[in-house]
């Protein structure tokens, strides 16, 4: 606890992404640790001062008490490339030209919100197998422990289960690490929300596991033990880029430049 200063995807996916992550009608007030003018917009909980660093709860003003943590980019606009261009020229589902015939249009960095909510999670289920004959009754029991990812903003499928953020690498936030070009966004997601959502989905996880054991649920009992939960903004690239005149897009992780998710052209489009 601290007081802070503190693949395949089809193109109209990312695009969703982008537009809903930053689309919406900026207001604006004052940092309470500096006085400078704080951006948000409306639906946003948490906001951080690009001036000093201090994150503050919208609504009352009041300092963020949470750990606020972040993880820095490895990459500026040039050196990017490097890592979009490996990923174009591997693997045998893409076209051999991909990294030489195509053009790389935006390269948008975003520090994006999220939560990482410490779960230690006992699943007791009953069921009934039903692969043997006669079926049978199982009871069994799943145990696990998660730092689970949760994007700090509403009605956005952003794919946090694809994205394996490098946890050992987040420092305490520093805002002068963040880059000029760069556009940080505020949470618009209570730590209690995530806590929430972090369960729904474990839970949702659990009954496909579940499965792999019995083939019809009859009771299943989740215990939850909530540990420390993180408030931290990752980099992220929204890339577009342009192959045989359409256009494509990809996320990729500013911190180690893997491809979270990105488009990939049919190997046989445009061949004659």
């Amino acid at each position: 606890m601290c007081v802070v200063r503190k693949t395949y995807v089809n193109l109209s996916f990312i695009n969703f992404v982008r537009e809903d992550l930053t689309m919406s009608i900026v207001q604006e007030i004052r940092c309470s640790n500096c006085g400078a003018p704080i951006r948000f917009n409306p639906g946003e909980i948490l906001a951080t001062c690009q001036y000093c660093g201090f994150t503050s709860v919208i609504e009352t003003g009041e300092a963020f008490t949470f750990e606020h943590s972040m993880i820095l980019n490895r990459f500026d606009p040039l050196q990017v490339e490097k890592p979009i261009r490996d990923w174009m020229r591997s693997g045998f589902v893409k076209p051999g030209d991909l990294a030489r015939s195509s053009r790389i249009l935006d390269k948008d960095l975003m520090y994006l919100p999220f939560w990482i909510v410490h779960l230690n999670v006992i699943s007791e289920y009953k069921g009934v197998f039903e692969r043997l004959t006669p079926p049978i009754v199982k009871e069994g029991k799943i145990e696990k422990e998660y730092n689970w990812l949760v994007l700090a903003r509403k009605a956005t499928q952003f794919p946090t289960r694809e994205y394996d953020i490098p946890l050992e690498g987040k420092i305490p936030y520093d805002f002068r690490r963040i880059e000029g070009f760069a556009k940080v966004l505020n949470s618009e997601v209570s730590k209690e929300d995530a806590v929430d959502i972090a369960k729904q989905e474990i839970e949702g996880l659990h009954q496909f596991l579940v499965r792999e054991f019995v083939d019809k649920i009859v009771e299943m009992k989740n215990e939850f033990s909530v540990g420390d939960t993180v408030y931290l903004h990752a980099p992220v690239w929204f890339i577009k880029y342009e192959y045989k005149g359409r256009i494509y897009q990809l996320l990729v992780d500013g911190a180690t430049g893997t491809i979270i998710r990105g488009d990939v052209p049919s190997p046989g489009f445009g061949v004659l």
